[in-house]
């Protein structure tokens, strides 16, 4: 259930940022398949691409993986 939280929060800052999925896996360095992966809720990302993905969605990391 947590990463399905943690995937619907990520999908939510990208698109409130007007990203792209392609977008947001380019300015992560990740491929487009493991990105949606990731907003599926399919794959936990790890920590360093949770910074990265943080990074380019210009959001604290504690704002998203914030609980509730």
């Amino acid at each position: 259930m947590e990463n399905l939280h943690l995937a619907q929060r990520i999908r939510a800052f990208r698109k409130l940022k007007g990203l792209t999925q392609q977008q947001l896996a380019e300015k992560t360095g990740v491929s487009l398949a493991v990105l949606g992966a990731v907003e599926r809720g399919n794959r936990r990302p790890d920590e360093p691409l949770l910074n990265k993905i943080s990074d380019a969605l210009g959001v604290e990391l504690a704002e998203l993986t914030a609980e509730g």
